[in-house]
């Protein structure tokens, strides 16, 4: 019996990239196939060339800069640099589709989103009757409540999580027979998550699509594939079934990303704490939706609070507030037994020099026309005598450095860097000032394992060093679980459950602390596996206790 083709194939693949320091090879000699109705993962850190591997599918390298200097690439057997511009873009959407990992970037702002999934229909030849029906039918298979309603609104008005499944209701529209998912859970809470990878498993199953999933997530890559492809540098260094791969694997690389770095950076003590900030009785509200209810806790000095809860359960509203960036209907936010709503000029300065900030979205924070020399030294310039102007390249080298960088980067933009390598420039950024708080809101989400590691580790050793407290905004339970010493759980802008670490996350009283832990995926196809058909029977039996912001018009709530 003959064996039949694989769907997709990637020959000696090569893109390079010119820049102002020479030719850089983003992709090296990379080869692959992809059979059909096959779940094949590729991961590996930021930088590694996997998302530049996905364009180069899809042709949407940007040129200049970059273009393919060799190789082929394959859909069932026909070359796709052979075929007619009209022919391949026939292909794209129809026969092939893609998710990308910021759904807010590649949905269009100003038309609803039952507008762009019909559009998506009506280019592929569907008549506007049969187009409206589909997109009414893709929302409802996508999760999305009332989709009669719902197609009618705008990107806006719609969860991190809602905008995705939209993007797969888009990519899906066609029924494709290859989808290609980059990092589509990146930014996701961990339900969301694993609602997500649910859908996208289903939809395989039902269809009989095949999938590529990008991610940096091992546990996402462990949940979802059936292969894994392993990169490094632009080269494919091992590949295999993620079973064989993720239990026995043989590149050292692989072994460095799958080394479990359950090291406990806890240090703090119940006893002797210098409480340094102190929140009470915190409410805020827009209009009549309580995005914070009535939260009260505080932190001490070198000490980490974790807040973990899902999209929209008030988290980043909670960090906004401390950072003053908004202001709370009631209650108050002391620094050092002083409110912050009170403070005035050099009091002022003082705090927001204390408090610094990392956010989630390095694309939205860092100046795009800004090189990384300016970005870091620009609190020094908002804060003259922090250090010497004659001294700042120095300073931001040796900042630039703990986040694994090297000192000819000061000079580039953040344009010319992956995701994940933005937030390290964020990270070094609020380093700049030698703060006493940071705030960090989903500051690694975005970051691979082993730079994740690094980044927690530097935090973990400038906490000793300097005194340093954090308040640990994440979505990855096992990373709060190894690094807080503290956490909040947060539920529709309340806390349902506080307590140390390692007692929430052993022994949770909560039945909603027990569903995040349950979501959370983990390195090992067999475990996950197991996780997987535990939570759904929890789900089939009615244990459901998503936020109330999740399927509703309300996005601001963090």
């Amino acid at each position: 019996m003959l064996e039949m083709a694989p769907l997709l194939e990637v020959e000696g693949l090569t893109v390079d990239f010119e820049t102002q320091n020479g030719t850089l090879t983003a992709v090296n000699d990379v080869s692959f196939s992809v059979s059909r109705n096959e779940s094949v993962a590729i991961i590996g850190e930021s930088g590694s060339g996997k998302s530049v591997l996905v364009n180069a599918i899809f042709d949407l390298i940007d040129s200049p800069p970059g273009h393919i200097k060799r190789g082929d690439i394959r859909f069932e057997g026909e070359s796709l640099f052979a075929m007619s511009e009209q022919k391949r873009r026939a292909l794209y959407g129809r026969r092939m589709a893609i998710v990308f990992q910021d759904p807010l970037v590649h949905l269009n702002p100003v038309y609803s989103v039952g507008w762009q999934i019909r559009e998506m229909c009506l280019i592929h030849g569907m008549s506007r009757r049969e187009a409206a029906s589909q997109a009414i039918e893709l929302l409802e298979r996508v999760g999305i409540p009332d989709p009669r309603r719902r197609m009618h609104d705008y990107p806006h008005q719609f969860s991190g999580g809602q905008r995705q499944r939209v993007m797969i209701a888009m990519a899906m529209a066609l029924k494709p027979d290859l989808l290609i998912a980059d990092e589509p859970t990146t930014a996701l809470d961990v339900t969301v998550q694993a609602q997500i990878l649910d859908l996208l498993r289903d939809l395989r199953d039902e269809t009989g699509m095949s999938l590529i999933m990008i991610t940096h997530d091992l546990g996402v890559a462990a949940d979802i594939a059936d292969r894994v492809l392993v990169m490094r540098k632009g080269q494919i260094v091992e590949r295999g079934p993620i079973k064989e791969v993720f239990s026995a694997p043989n590149h050292p690389y692989t072994k460095e990303l799958l080394t479990d770095r359950s090291n406990d950076y806890r240090s703090t003590s119940e006893t002797a704490r210098e409480v340094i900030l102190d929140v009470s009785k915190l409410n805020v509200c827009y209009g009549s939706y309580y995005a914070v209810r009535d939260v009260s806790f505080s932190l001490a000095k070198g000490e980490i609070l974790g807040i973990v809860g899902e999209s929209g359960s008030g988290k980043s509203t909670l960090a906004a507030a401390i950072l003053r960036l908004l202001s709370p209907q009631s209650g108050t936010v002391c620094y050092r037994g002083k409110d912050i709503r009170a403070l005035r000029g050099s009091d002022l300065k003082a705090y927001n020099r204390a408090v610094q900030a990392v956010f989630q979205d390095p694309f939205s924070s860092l100046n795009p026309r800004m090189t990384v020399l300016e970005i870091i030294s620009e609190p020094w310039e908002l804060h003259p005598g922090s250090v010497p102007r004659e001294a700042r390249r120095d300073r931001a080298a040796e900042l630039l450095g703990m986040v694994g960088f090297k000192r000819s980067d000061l000079a580039r933009y953040p344009s010319e860097f992956s995701g994940g390598q933005r937030q390290r420039i964020a990270t070094a950024r609020a380093l700049a000032l030698e703060p006493e708080i940071i705030v960090c809101d989903e500051a690694v989400s975005a970051l691979d394992m082993t730079i994740q590691a690094q980044v927690i580790a530097l935090l973990a050793e400038l906490r000793l060093k300097l005194g340093l407290s954090y308040i640990f905004i994440a979505h990855d339970l096992t990373l709060v679980q190894k690094f807080a010493d503290r956490v909040l759980v947060m539920k529709d802008g309340a806390v349902v459950e506080e307590g140390r670490a390692e007692t929430v996350f052993t022994k949770p009283t909560h039945d909603y602390t027990r569903q995040l832990i349950a979501a959370s995926p983990v390195a090992d196809p067999i475990i996950q596996a197991k996780r997987r058909a535990s939570r759904r029977l929890l789900l089939k039996e009615g244990v459901s206790y998503t936020s109330r912001t999740t399927d509703s018009n309300v996005s601001q709530a963090g």
